[in-house]
């Protein structure tokens, strides 16, 4: 005789479906962020790329810029969203082809570069960050502000301890 299907829909696999009971709490703890964070992020990207045609990455970019009205300099983007300076690069070059940032020298250093939004920059941006943070509400919506602030204060201890026992560049070489 046939064992019947069950009716609710098996969990969809995650970064935790490797768990087992076994494993200490540290490591359930990092899975268990790991996916939250993933799960938000592609949700995210997604968004962006169906509603704005674009990406994380020149969301984080702009961001940056929305946030120093005076520019960045290449460096200091580069350090901000903590890639590579080939990274901003490009991104910058694309984004000024777009109208969307400025690029120059500084009189004082030619070798080295501010970026700047322009003003079609800034109301693209504007845009974008308003839909944002709509999609950031939706997705944390089910937590009530009781649950935010205390999910916060506990991730405020994971990230002072990770913090403590980092290495300045985070491990890499």
């Amino acid at each position: 005789m046939n064992k019947p299907q069950s009716l609710t829909k098996p969990p969809t696999p995650d970064l935790e479906t490797r768990l087992v009971e076994e494993d200490h709490h540290s490591i359930k703890l990092w899975l268990r962020l790991l996916t939250c964070s993933s799960l938000i992020e592609a949700e995210l990207r997604s968004r962006l790329r169906e509603e704005f045609d674009t990406t994380l990455p020149r969301f984080d970019f702009l961001s940056q810029l929305q946030r120093t009205p005076q520019g960045l300099t290449m460096g200091e983007l580069s350090r901000r969203m903590m890639v590579s300076g080939g990274n901003v690069s490009g991104l910058s070059t694309q984004l000024v082809k777009e109208g969307l940032v400025s690029r120059s020298t500084l009189p004082e250093d030619r070798r080295t570069y501010i970026v700047k939004l322009t003003p079609n920059g800034k109301k693209f941006f504007t845009n974008i960050a308003k839909r944002h943070e709509e999609w950031v509400i939706e997705l944390l919506g089910d937590l009530d502000h009781d649950d935010a602030d205390q999910l916060a204060a506990l991730l405020a201890k994971v990230k002072t301890t990770a913090s403590k026992h980092s290495t300045p560049t985070g491990g890499r070489q």
